[in-house]
């Protein structure tokens, strides 16, 4: 087993050294499909290799839907299942094989619950087991959890907002998917524990640290796990306005170059926080956004090493989640989600620890830590969703070199409506208005023309209204497909259709 294992390992490092090496300045998101959701929203997306296939799970309010995934991106749904109590949003949820059988565990935020379930042939799950809060443990409004595999056993550690008493909870996983409580610290000034919204594990020298965030105390925090899942406090970086950014410490992840470890830390600035009584810290100053990279030393402690602040070239305002895409022997691909930027930024970040900024999408959805990156053969694929209650959508995109250059370029999005016999001819005109009004509610729409099928050649196939909208780029296509507007006349109209066609392309400006 553990040379099948290190044969996976070389191809994985080789197919990543490829994927760099295809030139990182010129890597694009190109979405590929797009699936509707049962949940009310997506919360949390993580994703999952059994066998040859590859399954996407979905969580939100209520529940996690199940997707398989293709080489192309293509997304199939599979089933839908409840959280504990019909709660939610399913917020931490990670999958991975315990001793000869798959789980995926569950966060369930508000249920105040750790759910696990058994990953069934086909992806879909079967619930086994659950632990509530109790007043030894920090389950309660659960974010966050983090897998640790030690020398014979595996280990939960789980975080959360628990508003009286936060802390850092750690669980034996058993055979069976059970889990008993092992130890649990309280959150003090010393620590960063309060608001555990990214966990990340690095093994240096045959030891493991395991990394928090703290979105209230804002800062970092490392500590040291040991074979049996104790752990002790390392040591923690709080936050300053010189050089690093962690109020509201968010999204937590990690890179390995040989014997050089960085953490990586996003944040969502409590500057973004409107509710009252939600920050209790109110005395924060804002100076702006940024990325901030940590080293670790020989003992496991973190040290300050570079920030990457944001600019009016980066997209970086209220980061929820970072993913790894690929790594290799000189420098990484990242991608981070924001809310307040609503877009996906990719980032290099080279062996000696500095980040650079690639190209961004502007997703036309805010991100609230659904994002997920995953490989399938050699292709590298981000999977995204919006926590939007009018949304409810999960999204592929393929991480691959410009195909063109499209900056020369306009974009050409065409729709092509086939109606219903039953649709009424006001119900029609009431369509045709308010598909020609989204150019007075979607700024990024450049023009929009339409027109009812003139063809008498008999090859129209019972399609009769044409809608071409002209966007400057990508990003205003993907604004204009999520937005609000879009999606409110999408579920309006679409039961008045028998049939769509959609196509774009792109021409010289």
């Amino acid at each position: 087993m553990k040379n099948i294992k290190s044969v996976l390992l070389v191809l994985t490092l080789l197919f990543s050294q490829y994927f760099i090496a295809q030139d990182a300045e010129q890597l694009r998101l190109y979405r590929k499909d797009f699936k509707a959701i049962s949940g009310k929203n997506t919360v949390t997306i993580t994703s999952y290799k059994k066998g040859d296939s590859n399954f996407v799970y979905v969580g939100g309010f209520g529940g996690i839907d199940v997707y398989g995934i293709d080489k192309t991106g293509s997304l199939t749904k599979i089933s839908a299942h409840q959280l504990y109590k019909e709660k939610g949003p399913a917020r931490g949820m990670v999958v991975d094989n315990i001793e000869g059988t798959d789980y995926l565990f569950v966060a369930n935020k508000f249920g105040n619950v750790i759910e696990t379930h058994k990953v069934l042939k086909n992806g879909s799950l079967k619930r086994v087991s659950y632990v509530e809060d109790t007043e030894e443990t920090h389950l309660a409004v659960g974010i966050t959890l983090q897998i640790v595999h030690m020398k014979d056993t595996s280990y939960l550690f789980v975080g959360g907002l628990e508003r009286t008493t936060p802390g850092l909870s750690c669980f034996r996983i058993h055979k069976d998917g059970k889990l008993t409580h092992v130890q649990s610290i309280k959150d003090t000034e010393e620590i960063h524990t309060d608001g555990i919204i990214g966990m990340y594990v690095h093994k240096i020298k045959e030891k493991t640290y395991l990394y928090t965030g703290g979105f209230q105390d804002n800062g970092v925090s490392g500590f040291q796990v040991f074979d049996d899942g104790t752990f002790k406090h390392v040591n923690s970086i709080h936050d300053n306005t010189t050089d690093r950014y962690l109020t509201g410490a968010y999204p937590v992840t990690g890179v390995q170059f040989g014997d050089q470890y960085y953490i990586v830390v996003g944040h969502r600035h409590h500057k973004y926080y409107t509710r009252k009584g939600f920050i209790k810290k109110t005395d924060f100053v804002y100076h702006g956004d940024a990325v901030s990279v940590f080293k670790i030393d020989e003992s496991g402690a973190l040290i300050p090493h570079s920030v990457l602040k944001d600019d009016e070239s980066t997209k970086l305002m209220g980061q929820t989640r970072i993913e790894v895409i690929s790594v290799n022997s000189k420098e990484a691909i990242l991608a981070v989600g924001t809310r307040d930027d609503a877009a996906i930024q990719l980032l290099k970040l080279s062996v000696d620890g500095n980040l650079v900024p690639l190209h961004y999408l502007e997703t036309g959805f805010s991100i609230y830590y659904g994002l997920n990156a995953l490989t399938i053969g050699e292709d590298k694929f981000l999977l995204a969703g919006s926590q939007r209650f009018d949304m409810g959508k999960v999204v592929s995109y393929k991480v691959e070199p410009e195909k063109v250059n499209h900056d020369r370029e306009l974009l050409k999005h065409v729709v092509i409506l086939d109606y219903k016999e039953s649709a009424t001819p006001e119900q029609i005109e009431e369509a045709e208005t308010e598909f020609d009004n989204l150019k007075n509610k979607i700024p990024e729409i450049l023009n929009l023309e339409w027109g009812v099928n003139d063809s008498t050649e008999g090859h129209s196939k019972g399609f009769t209204h044409t809608f071409t909208l002209t966007f400057s780029n990508e990003h205003s296509r993907e604004i204009y497909l999520f937005h609000k507007e879009h999606q409110a006349l999408v579920k309006k109209i679409g039961p008045l259709l028998e049939d769509v066609l959609v196509m774009d392309y792109w021409v010289k400006k």
